[in-house]
């Protein structure tokens, strides 16, 4: 049978950033696949490099949209370090609201794609009403409904009062029973299984020698979350269940996004309900001391990583960052050989790709 190349992007409409793929089929099965990227390449850590701490925080929030607080959140905690500052109890319980709500709009998001890409358009629109919610709840908060710019070097901004408290977690009842709607629908819908079942299977021992993290590892059965492996405040007051499925196929990564979305719901509550009096931020030296420091944050896509070097100045010396979706792109060939064309929308949308935060 003959062999065709199909090329995939850098603009097409299954993809919502630039990325290139070429496909080689026979029939309809896909043989092999080659991926490129830099296409969005914005030399983000350079940029850092010229920029102060204080500057380089809304810089930070562009390396990715849908997680830009978790960044900000991470390179701050970075910075406190090497600074020898203390959060207030307050901050970093607030800072943790936010990142459990971005988890909760990062996952309604991709399962809207997931369902605009497989064309079940009902799934699509009823995610992205129920996202609305928290992306009110989040406007409300910090004035922006995807940069935020809650974080600063020291805590956070904003702060939160017993009136609004309530007004939220009323929403949250709401939005949790949208949530139970969308898990019922994807465990027991058949034509939906039948699209996502089987299909992009990553074993874990694939996902362990790509350094896969994140949601798509754990829809593989490897249990790993840094908010219960390396708890930092408010995380070790915290309860909650750390969500893993064996199946390793785009219908386990679909049902551990949604019980996740269901377990940040339930953190939410637990940090309103505990949410310690007192300040929101410390003054922070706009010169930080020399050394070095890693900082780790459980991103929605998975683990984030900074690396911080300070050479006794007011910008950073370098600066590096690990996002979780590059590894996650990286299983895409070995995920897609052997598949249909019309599973291709499905393998790809399955991991979340995110370019910008893997092409910076």
């Amino acid at each position: 049978m003959t062999r065709v190349t199909i090329p995939i992007g850098p603009q097409h409409p299954l993809l919502k950033e630039p990325l290139s793929f070429l496909l080689t089929v026979e029939g309809e099965e896909v043989m092999e696949s080659v991926l490129r990227l830099g296409y969005v390449h914005r030399g983000i850590e350079r940029l850092c490099q010229e920029r102060t701490y204080v500057q380089n925080i809304p810089l930070i929030e562009r390396v990715c949209g849908i997680c830009s607080h978790v960044h900000t959140t991470t390179y701050c905690q970075g910075v406190e370090a090497l600074s020898g500052l203390e959060v207030p109890p307050r901050g970093l319980y607030l800072r943790a609201l936010m990142c459990e709500m971005e988890r909760i709009h990062s996952h309604l998001l991709w399962l809207g794609v997931l369902s605009k890409n497989m064309g079940f358009d009902t799934i699509f629109m009823y995610a992205w009403r129920d996202r609305e919610i928290v992306l009110d709840i989040m406007e409300e908060l910090s004035g922006g409904r995807v940069s935020h710019a809650v974080n600063v070097v020291g805590g956070v901004r904003i702060d939160l009062d017993e009136e609004h408290a309530r007004s939220i977690l009323t929403r949250f009842d709401v939005l949790e029973q949208q949530v139970e709607r969308a898990l019922e629908l994807i465990e027991y819908e058949p034509t939906l299984m039948a699209r996502t079942q089987g299909v992009g299977i990553l074993s874990p021992e694939q996902v362990r020698r790509y350094c896969v993290v994140g949601p798509v590892a754990r829809a593989s059965g490897v249990d790993i979350d840094l908010r219960r492996d390396l708890p930092r405040p408010p995380y070790d007051r915290l309860e909650f269940k750390v969500i893993t499925h064996p199946a390793g196929d785009v219908w386990a990564r679909t049902l551990v996004r949604v019980r996740e979305t269901r377990e940040s719901l339930h953190l939410c509550r637990q940090i309103i309900a505990q949410l310690p009096d007192g300040p929101t931020s410390v003054t922070a030296k706009r010169r930080v001391p020399e050394g070095e420091v890693v900082s780790r944050s459980e991103a929605p896509r998975g683990e984030v990583i900074y690396y911080i070097r300070s050479d006794d100045s007011d910008k950073p010396a370098r600066l590096k960052i690990r996002t979780p979706t590059m590894t996650a792109l990286i299983t895409l060939p070995d995920q897609l050989r052997g598949a249909t064309m019309a599973d291709v929308p499905v393998v790809l949308s399955g991991v979340d790709l995110c370019i910008a935060c893997a092409d910076r």
